[in-house]
C-alpha cells in the first residue's frame, strides 16, 4: 500500500515550481515550456519530479518561473 504523506512532510526526489512573470509578448517557445510544466496562471505552484529534464525547463525561463522553497501549500 502507499505510504500516507503527513503534514508538512517534503516529497523526496520533487521540485516545486511557481510562475512569477506573464507569457504576453513572450516567444512561442517559452510558452510552450511554461505550459510544458503545466503552468496556467500567475502565482500557480506546481510540483514535478526533479529530473535533468525539468530543470532544464526551469533554467531556460528563469524570468516566468522560480524553484519555491518554502513550506506553504499551492498559491494563494
Amino acid at each position: 500500500m502507499a505510504r500516507e504523506k503527513k503534514a508538512g512532510e517534503k516529497a523526496a526526489g520533487r521540485v516545486r515550481i511557481r510562475m512569477i512573470g506573464s507569457v504576453i509578448g513572450c516567444p512561442e517557445k517559452q510558452r510552450a515550456t511554461v505550459r510544458g510544466l503545466g503552468l496556467r496562471r500567475l502565482h500557480q505552484v506546481v510540483e514535478r519530479e526533479d529530473t535533468p529534464a525539468v530543470r532544464g525547463m526551469v533554467k531556460k525561463i528563469p524570468h516566468l518561473v522560480q524553484i519555491v522553497t518554502d513550506g506553504r501549500q499551492g498559491a494563494e
